[in-house]
């Protein structure tokens, strides 16, 4: 693959298609947009929402672009990647996709579309999206499928096609109906090396509360950022999946201590009534990257 794909704590869906969307969007602080050809595309709009994302690239300003096609069963998919696959293009979002076969489809498609394009080689990332039920069983796979496979995450939002496919409630501010699925298919990423796995959504446009809940445990779960609907949503899930002041200052605090104990041929070490030992101090470090990433 080329450089190492951009991270991203917050991807804004926008219908291609509302090029007045464009301002709102650019403003909301998201890390990424994902500029949506299906489900909130018309079927009679797609030509234009296709000519959009053209558009919205040629700009070639504003946050990290990627894009939804549509499903790979709807039969459209060289004419979405055709629009797609151009200078600018951070990824492309594959719904309801699950086998690798699916996933190993569209990177190649990719592929072709990058030589053509003069793109370098590995630089447009796919995005699997968990929202069938068999996905969840075949996530692992699905993840090593290919090496452009650089975000992944289950759509878990009420009322949306995985919760329809299995049949799951959604109570906040727990979520405890999705939450081993979360757990289990970010295990199966995080095995695969995916490095930046992607959870949501929260369809409460006016629930910032709800939606700072839900980043909050998937956070505490290990997923580096969220999906969110509305321009609102993105300022709480920057900060949950951002580096705060707090942690940053306690990260380096461990690993001064760290630093001391080694010189004192120590392998673990109390530190501010923790035991502290290799493993934090990566962790730690982390952190720092992260924050450095932010700045």
């Amino acid at each position: 693959m080329s450089a190492a794909p951009p991270r991203i704590r917050s991807a804004l869906f926008v219908p291609a298609h509302r090029r007045d969307f464009r301002e709102r969007a650019v403003a909301s602080g998201a890390d990424a947009v994902i500029l949506d050809l299906e489900d909130s595309v018309p079927a009679a709009e797609r030509d234009d929402a296709r000519a959009a994302v053209i558009e919205w690239l040629d700009r070639g300003d504003g946050p990290a672009v990627c894009v939804r096609i549509n499903a790979l069963s709807e039969g459209c998919s060289d004419a979405d990647l055709d629009a797609a696959v151009q200078p600018g293009l951070v990824a492309v979002m594959v719904p309801k996709v699950d086998d690798p076969d699916g996933v190993r489809k569209v990177a190649n498609a990719i592929d072709r579309r990058e030589r053509r394009a003069g793109l370098a080689a590995g630089s447009v990332r796919v995005w699997p999206s968990v929202e069938t039920a068999t996905a969840p069983r075949r996530a692992f796979d699905m993840a090593s499928a290919s090496p452009r496979v650089a975000y992944m995450g289950g759509a878990a939002a009420r009322n949306g096609d995985l919760a329809h496919a299995i049949g799951f409630g959604w109570t906040p501010p727990l979520f405890l109906e999705t939450l081993y699925l979360r757990s289990e298919i970010l295990a199966d990423m995080r095995a695969a090396g995916v490095p930046n796995p992607m959870t949501g959504v929260v369809t409460n446009l006016g629930g910032l509360d709800e939606v700072e809940a839900f980043a909050r445990q998937s956070r505490a779960i290990g997923y580096e950022g969220m999906m969110v609907i509305h321009p609102s949503h993105v300022a709480i899930v920057n900060e949950v999946f951002g580096a705060s002041v707090d942690e940053v200052a306690a990260a380096r605090r461990l690993l001064d201590a760290w630093d001391d104990a080694n010189r004192d041929g120590l392998g673990a070490v109390d530190h501010e009534g923790e035991m502290i030992d290799a493993a934090m101090a990566r962790v730690a470090r982390d952190v720092l990257m992260r924050a450095e990433r932010e700045s």
